[in-house]
């Protein structure tokens, strides 16, 4: 039988035969995946012909497409919905890409063929486009060690597959202890929790076959919990698993793979001649070095330690006037911090949420990128690979663009988070493909599903990074869409979450899912007014844990890194009732892969540009002003990795922005200074 994997996709879109496909097909499909790409890698290495920006570089590019096709189904699908043959066959196919990544970076002659290139790229007659993408693939061979010899190349391999073997398990560890914690609840468990909690701890009580509801730690369940719940001792036990996942012991517990991913990320810097991690990995970011990343976020720490600290101590009087002596926990923030925020703001998630349908939100993403960038988006039938996944196709005056799928509630099979990705990138090389781009969220069911204002946030910046992968429009994959710097790849997702809050957006969409009407003019007074309260409290924990990856890879790899995090936050002083918002046992961001180690500050880097980008719409009086929108897109949104990121924000904006809007953004500017 023919493997649908493999074959060549004639359906509406070329998506995907979702239906087709079996958990059997995976592992022979990347088997001929990879020895195809092997032999055509060969063949361009192995070429007596002179090198050229065709048969180098852009043969490359067409190298591996069967195994882009088939990675860009199987990950999407192992993240998005687990199964155990999916589980195990990442963990046998984690060294065996590692492997094939090294014999593709390190492979002698075809560095050679890359470095002839670059040195005679002045004649070569390239456009701006192609030089960019000479220099990156130059860059990456040269990073990866291609210039290693002998032993030293061979270790360098050897890192490499281990850490993609340990970082997979460091992930698989994390979604078992989410997946299997539940505690069962009785009535008593559920008084005073809003409507919406429990409907939802009910679901997920049905979803694991119980009689009745539970209490996970799935971020949509266990949030709303510590903020509603009056049980103190049952937020404690909530609180102290939820944090401790990663960290239970036994099979699953991560904290030697953690040391051992330090360890070997360290060697693998000084391979190359880098006296840390974090040098080798910040050289090709916005930020270049360590000390600039230290720098942003100890500016920011200072005024947000401060607001912490004030708020805390108002909980803790609220918290005492409630009878309940002794300090203030991290189990009780929430909780007391929403009770403050009804008595201050008179705002309350309750009265929101009706207004926050999750269709209601999707339409209003739609929208706003139909008001800024002219798309449309028509729903599609069809089978996906999980009945609660959506599509939709992407056009504008009448061609289309790309496929979006969306993929919003949470369930056992899914990772925690939410995340954008593509199972196919845009490119115009070999004819135009049309992306396939995804969305994940883990929303918690209902009828109809009502999000809270922090989850209506998340749905928008994850259509920020769509919209960065659907207005792609450059030749070259290896540049497209996302495959920007680790600090400018947050800005288009965090820049869009600016337009939800606007007056525009709240009047036609935020309407109560049972009667239509629109939300209250003097309720999105309060959500404008709410909209920075606890900054202190959100910005503090995000920057203990981006300080703690910081300081993981900055120097020697601890031997402990449970005793270098209590280190580092005793250093900085965080405050007693505020935790790390990522613990390193369950610090997926940066132990899961590489993606975001030494780089979890990039949210913050890219808040400052976002904070100034959203200005140049306000500068203009109109945040949908057609012009900067256009600007937005030309330079941000289409152009891929085409060019810097600092040379493209200039373009965009004039100029590099400076600390002081995201301050301002998050109520953290002082207004003395």
């Amino acid at each position: 039988m023919t493997n649908p994997l493999l074959i060549d996709w004639t359906g509406p879109y070329q998506l995907p035969p979702f239906a087709q496909i079996s958990d059997d097909d995976f592992a022979p499909a990347f088997e001929a995946a990879l020895s195809e790409a092997r032999t055509n890698t060969a063949a361009i290495a192995d070429s007596a012909d002179v090198p050229t920006f065709a048969n180098t570089i852009e043969a490359m590019e067409q190298s591996d497409g069967a195994l882009d096709k088939v990675a860009g189904v199987f990950y999407n699908l192992a993240g998005a919905d687990a199964t155990p043959a999916r589980e195990a066959l990442m963990r046998d196919l984690a060294p065996k890409l590692a492997a094939f990544s090294s014999e593709i970076t390190m492979n002698k002659a075809l560095f050679t063929r890359i470095d002839t290139l670059w040195q005679n790229r002045d004649d070569l007659g390239l456009n701006a486009e192609q030089a960019r993408v000479l220099e990156l693939y130059h860059q990456m061979f040269t990073r990866a060690g291609a210039a290693l010899e002998g032993e030293t190349a061979q270790r360098m391999k050897a890192i490499k597959e281990r850490l993609a073997t340990i970082t997979t398990q460091f992930s698989q560890n994390l979604l078992a202890d989410e997946r299997e914690w539940f505690r069962p609840m009785s009535d008593d468990d559920l008084a005073g929790l809003p409507d919406f909690v429990i409907d939802t701890a009910r679901a997920a009580g049905a979803e694991r076959g119980q009689d009745g509801a539970v209490l996970t730690l799935s971020r949509s369940l266990i949030v709303p919990f510590l903020q509603f719940s009056p049980n103190r001792e049952l937020r404690r036990i909530a609180y102290e698993a939820w944090v401790a996942r990663g960290a239970n012991g036994g099979e699953t517990d991560n904290r030697v793979l953690a040391a051992e991913i330090l360890k070997l990320r360290e060697e693998r810097a000084k391979l190359l001649g880098y006296a840390s991690f974090a040098e080798y990995k910040l050289e090709p970011e916005m930020a270049k070095t360590p000390a600039a990343v230290r720098d942003l976020l100890m500016r920011v720490w200072a005024p947000a330690k401060a607001a912490a600290e004030a708020d805390a101590e108002k909980l803790a009087e609220m918290m005492h006037a409630d009878g309940v002596n002794g300090n203030l926990e991290p189990w009780d923030w929430r909780y007391y911090s929403e009770k403050r925020r009804v008595a201050e703001h008179d705002f309350d998630e309750g009265q929101i949420k009706p207004y926050l349908s999750l269709d209601a939100m999707i339409g209003a993403a739609f929208d706003t990128a139909n008001r800024l960038f002219g798309l449309e988006f028509k729903p599609l039938e069809g089978t996906f690979y999980h009945p609660d996944v959506r599509g939709w196709e992407v056009s504008r005056k009448g061609k289309t663009l790309a496929v979006f799928m969306g993929d919003y509630f949470a369930r056992g099979s899914k990772r925690s988070g939410a995340w954008c990705s593509a199972m196919r990138s845009q490119k115009k090389l070999g004819g135009d493909t049309v992306p396939i781009v995804l969305n994940v969220c883990n929303f918690a069911n209902g009828d109809p599903a009502l999000l809270s204002h922090d989850d209506a946030r998340t749905l928008f910046h994850e259509f920020g990074h769509a919209l960065h992968q659907m207005l792609s429009d450059v030749t070259y994959s290896f540049i497209s869409g996302t495959s920007v710097a680790r600090d400018f790849v947050e800005l288009p997702s965090q820049l869009y979450e600016h337009w939800l809050d606007m007056p525009e957006v709240l009047e036609r969409h935020a309407r109560h899912y049972k009667t239509g009407a629109a939300m209250p003019a003097e309720l999105r007074v309060k959500l404008k007014g709410a909209t920075t309260y606890d900054q202190g409290f959100s910005t503090v924990e995000y920057l203990a844990s981006a300080l703690v990856d910081l300081a993981f890879h900055e120097g020697a790899a601890p031997s402990d890194p449970m005793a270098k995090q209590d280190e580092v936050l005793g250093l900085i002083g965080l405050p007693h009732a505020i935790r790390m918002r990522h613990a390193t046992p369950n610090f997926g961001h940066i132990f899961s892969g590489d993606g975001y180690s030494s780089g979890y500050y990039s949210y913050m880097w890219s808040e400052v540009m976002d904070a100034d980008a959203f200005e140049a719409f306000e500068e203009a009086g109109d945040a949908f002003d057609p012009e900067t929108a256009q600007k937005l897109e030309q330079f941000i949104l289409s152009a891929g990795n085409s060019r810097a990121p600092d040379a493209l924000y200039t373009a965009f904006r004039g100029r590099m922005p400076g600390v002081e809007s995201l301050l301002k953004g998050r109520g953290l500017l002082d207004p003395a200074a």
